[in-house]
């Protein structure tokens, strides 16, 4: 797409970089996911002369840093508990001074919690779906009365579609509450907003063009993410003014939850209205064979291994020059 222009790439030499962690697996419910996405970005690294070798969770991680094996870290892990983006790596590493890929310990921490970014951008005027935040003991048909049906309920911290639940009926949320709190955390119930899925993946400053999501089935769930091969993702999801304001929408929300680096924000647009209502940041996207982010970056014109290349890059110091 003739719109993007990257900048050229701040380092030419791979042993620049020096010795590289690749963060990926974990113990979140997402980690298997994050081992694929780990073995991708570790190939496209060596791919690229760099020196990267595989550190699979936390501890593993943190015995590396004491021990000061590596010079940088490319954070892959997904989720909370375990995982990579709630803000616990990220204060480990800052502890030791290592540098790292993605968002800091506020971004990450913040946009783990989807309840706590929601408030914060509807205090900036950014758009999101009405929700209600659930405790122990809360009564959900009385919440889901205040919404309206339909409502989305969900763990307010887990990413992959996990423990979500559609319901259309007072009769089923009881057993949409029941599986949401097998996961840790508060619980959200959500308008359901009616229309096209959309995200847009965010490369430093650059907003890149949106992925329309048109699974085969009713839903974006895990399977359509992850197994099935007949997902459709169309990019650019949008045209004309419409995809300029969803990237100017996404780059705000992303910006207004503390974010850098790189990620994905995903974004709603209501059937009827034509408005857009931001769901959720990513602040370590996949990057496996089905992820959207490789798919976005593919289309403004950079391959898989220049993605890596350039989230890397973003470790490096402001002032150092190709």
């Amino acid at each position: 797409m003739s719109s993007f222009v990257f900048p050229s790439p701040r380092v030419t030499d791979p042993a620049q970089f020096g010795r590289v962690a690749v963060l990926l697996g974990g113990t979140s419910s997402e980690a298997e996911v994050s081992r694929d996405s780990g073995r991708n970005v570790l190939e496209a690294l060596r791919a690229r002369g760099v020196d990267a070798v595989a550190v699979d969770g936390i501890p593993a991680l943190a015995e590396a840093l004491v021990q000061r094996r590596f010079d940088r870290v490319f954070n892959i892990l997904h989720g909370h508990k375990g995982g990579g983006e709630d803000g616990v790596v990220q204060g480990l590493m800052e502890a030791f001074g290592m540098p790292y890929t993605g968002s800091p310990v506020l971004g990450s921490a913040l946009s783990m919690d989807k309840v706590r970014t929601k408030q914060v951008w509807l205090s900036l005027g950014l758009p999101t779906p009405r929700y209600v935040r659930l405790l122990k003991g809360d009564d959900v048909h009385a919440a889901a009365r205040s919404l309206g049906l339909p409502v989305i309920v969900k763990p307010a911290n887990e990413g992959s579609s996990v423990g979500v639940t559609r319901v259309f009926a007072d009769a089923d949320l009881d057993s949409a509450v029941e599986l949401a709190i097998r996961y840790d955390g508060e619980l959200l119930m959500e308008q359901l907003i009616e229309g096209d899925e959309l995200t847009v993946a965010v490369l430093g400053d650059i907003a890149l063009p949106s992925i329309r999501i048109v699974p085969k089935g009713q839903w974006y769930d895990y399977h359509a993410k992850y197994v099935a091969e007949d997902t459709q993702y169309l990019c650019p999801g949008l045209e004309g003014a419409a995809e300029e304001e969803i990237r100017d929408i996404a780059l705000a929300a992303f910006r207004a939850a503390g974010c850098r680096g790189w990620g994905r924000v995903d974004v709603m647009r209501d059937r009827n209205s034509g408005r857009f209502y931001l769901l959720e940041v990513n602040t370590a996207p996949g990057m496996t064979s089905h992820s959207l982010v490789p798919k976005s970056a593919g289309k403004a014109g950079l391959g898989f291994e220049e993605l890596c290349w350039r989230i890397l890059e973003q470790t490096l110091p402001e002032e150092t020059l190709a």
